[in-house]
């Protein structure tokens, strides 16, 4: 207890009296933007399943969607993003109609083929 009244008797009270007067500034920060722009999915539509460009539109519009949100314009980024979405789910389904219709095909060929196969050796007796 004697130590600590003497520091503040060697530091001593408030020197002055003088108001105390504090200033506020508010700034108002952009929030971060948190906006997908479907570069990485337009880039694989792109590279691995381009059905009729769609892909590449796709990741040109995801391209604009980046650099109008770089610039702050939200209301763009997001009409370049949804376009860029709609063209990317439009590249998936064709593609997989276009796998489903492959396979199917395919099956069907070699199926063809067996029996054309099966057929000629039940008419020949074998080789």
């Amino acid at each position: 207890m004697q130590k600590e009244q003497h520091e503040v008797a060697v530091l001593g009270g408030p020197q002055g009296s003088a108001p105390v007067t504090t200033t506020t500034t508010v700034i108002n920060m952009p929030k971060d933007i948190s906006l997908p722009d479907h570069v990485v999915w337009s880039l694989f539509n792109t590279l691995f399943v381009n059905f009729c460009c769609l892909g590449f539109i796709a990741y040109a519009y995801s391209v604009k969607s980046r650099d109008r949100k770089m610039v702050g314009d939200v209301t763009g980024a997001q009409a370049y993003a949804s376009t860029a979405k709609c063209l990317n789910i439009c590249a998936l389904v064709f593609n997989i109609l276009t796998a489903i219709v492959l396979i199917i095909l395919f099956a069907t060929s070699s199926l063809v083929a067996y029996k054309a196969y099966e057929q000629q050796m039940k008419n020949h007796g074998g080789f």
